[in-house]
C-alpha cells in the first residue's frame, strides 16, 4: 500500500470514530441532565442506533456496493449527517431528539461498514494491514472523549457541534479518498444479507449456544454504554457535593477502557492460544460480572479503585468475548460462508442485542429511580446477573471442537 494512501486511510478512520466518540458515551448524560429524559426515553435514543445498524446492512449491500463509489457515498452521507446534527442540537423535546437521532443514525450507521470497506479494498494485504489503520480508530475515541472531558462538556450540546464539524471534515475529505468504485453484480437477496447460509451452523449446540449468548450479552454492553457515566458522575457528586462536577473529568476517567482494549486485543493471540475459545469466552464473562459489580459496590469517597477496575475491565469484556467470539465464528464457518457468518453475527448484536438491550437498560433504571435519585447498585445488579446467567450456559452446554477439528 502506498505511503499517501496509508495516512489517508488512517486520517479517514481517525474521523469516523472521532465523529462517533464525540457523541455516543455522553448521550445519556446530556439527555438526563439538559432534555430532562426519563430512563426510557434515553433507552429509545440508543435503540435508535440499533435500528440503523440493522438496516444499515441492506443500505451498504443493496446501494453503495452496487451503484455508487463507495468514498462518494461516505462524503454524502457525513455531509447529510452534519446537516441533521445541525439540526439536533437546537432541539429540547426529548420525543423530538429521538426522531431527529434516528434519521441521523440512518445515515451514521452505514459509514461504519463502508469505512472498514474502503480501507481494506485500497489494500494488497488486509490481514496484515488493516489493523494498523483500524487502531487509529481507537486513538480517535480515546482523543475526543479525552477533549470532551477536559472541556467539561459531557452534559453539554457541545458534543454533538464536535461530531457535527467532525463529519463536514470527513465529509469533504471522502471525495479525495482513494476511488472505490462497486465490485458487486446480479442482484442481492434479502437472505443473502442477513446472512441465510450461515444458518446452517445453527444445527451445532455449542454455535447456537454462542450465537444467543452474543445476543443476550449485549444488554450488559448496552448498560455500560448507556449508565456508566452518569452513574460515575452521580456517585462523585454524592461523595464530593461540594466540588464543581467539571473536576470530576469523568469522561477523561473512562476513556481508560479503549486504553484497555488496545492492550487486551494485543494480548488476545497468545490467550486464544493457550486457553482455547471456551476458557476466553468465561474470562470475559467472568470479567462482566465483576466490572457491574464494582461499578455496584464502587465508591468515590473509599473505594474509588473498584470503579477504576470496573472502566479498566472494558478491555477483557469486550476483546474476551467480541472478538474472540469473531475468531471463533471464523473457524466455525470456513472460506465459503465466513463473511456471511460474520454479517449474521454483527446483524444479531450491534443490531438485534443492542437493541433489546437499550430498551431494558432504559426501563430498569427507571425502576430504580424515585424523586430522580436513582440507585446505582440495583441498577448494575441486573447486567450482573444477565452475565452470570449466560456464564451457567456456557459451563453447561458449551464445548470447543474448534480445536479437535483441526
Amino acid at each position: 500500500m502506498k505511503s499517501i494512501t496509508n495516512i489517508q486511510l488512517s486520517l479517514m478512520m481517525f474521523m469516523q470514530f472521532f465523529v462517533w466518540g464525540a457523541w455516543y458515551g455522553q448521550m445519556s448524560k446530556y439527555m438526563t441532565d439538559q432534555l430532562h429524559a426519563t430512563g426510557d426515553q434515553v433507552g429509545s435514543a440508543y435503540a435508535a442506533f440499533s435500528i440503523a445498524m440493522i438496516v444499515a446492512p441492506f443500505f451498504v449491500g443493496m446501494l453503495a456496493d452496487r451503484f455508487f463509489q463507495a468514498q462518494k457515498v461516505l462524503g454524502v452521507l457525513n455531509l447529510l449527517g452534519a446537516a441533521i446534527l445541525f439540526v439536533l442540537i437546537n432541539i429540547t423535546n426529548p420525543d423530538t431528539f429521538y426522531w431527529v437521532m434516528l434519521l441521523y443514525c440512518l445515515t451514521f450507521a452505514p459509514t461504519i461498514a463502508l469505512t472498514s470497506s474502503i480501507s481494506m479494498r485500497n489494500m494488497k494485504n488486509p490481514e496484515k494491514e488493516f489493523p494498523a489503520i483500524r487502531v487509529f480508530g481507537t486513538i480517535a475515541w480515546i482523543a475526543v472523549v479525552n477533549l470532551v472531558g477536559f472541556m467539561g462538556a459531557g452534559d453539554k450540546v457541545t458534543i454533538f457541534q464536535i461530531s457535527m464539524i467532525s463529519s463536514v471534515i470527513l465529509g469533504f475529505l471522502s471525495f479525495f479518498l482513494p476511488k472505490t468504485p462497486p465490485t458487486a453484480t446480479g442482484p442481492s437477496s434479502f437472505s443473502q444479507i442477513i446472512g441465510k447460509d450461515a444458518f446452517v451452523l445453527f444445527k451445532d449446540r455449542s454455535f447456537l449456544i454462542f450465537f444467543f449468548s452474543s445476543v443476550l450479552i449485549c444488554i450488559p454492553l448496552s448498560f455500560y454504554y448507556t449508565w456508566a457515566n452518569p452513574s460515575l458522575t452521580d456517585g462523585y457528586k454524592v461523595a464530593f457535593p461540594n466540588l464543581d462536577p467539571t473536576t470530576f473529568k469523568i469522561e477523561n476517567k473512562m476513556s481508560l477502557g479503549q486504553v484497555s482494549e488496545v492492550l487486551f486485543m494485543l494480548m488476545l493471540p497468545l490467550a486464544y492460544a493457550r486457553l482455547g475459545v471456551k476458557k476466553i469466552l468465561i474470562v470475559g464473562l467472568l470479567a462482566w460480572i465483576i466490572r457491574f459489580a464494582f461499578f455496584g459496590y464502587g465508591n468515590p469517597a473509599n473505594s474509588e479503585w473498584m470503579l477504576y477496575a470496573a472502566i479498566l475491565l472494558h478491555g477483557v469484556c469486550y476483546d474476551f468475548f467480541f472478538v474472540s467470539g469473531m475468531i471463533y465464528t471464523d473457524a466455525k464457518a470456513g472460506e465459503r460462508i465466513k463473511s456471511q457468518a460474520q454479517g449474521l453475527i454483527s446483524l444479531a448484536t450491534y443490531g438485534l442485542g443492542m437493541l433489546i438491550g437499550s430498551i431494558v437498560a432504559g426501563k430498569v433504571k427507571d425502576q430504580y429511580t424515585v424523586n430522580e435519585v436513582t440507585n446505582w447498585l440495583n441498577v448494575w445488579l441486573v447486567p450482573a446477573g444477565i452475565a452470570a446467567v449466560i456464564l451457567v450456559l456456557f459451563l453447561l452446554f458449551f464445548k470447543d471442537n474448534t480445536r479437535t477439528a483441526k
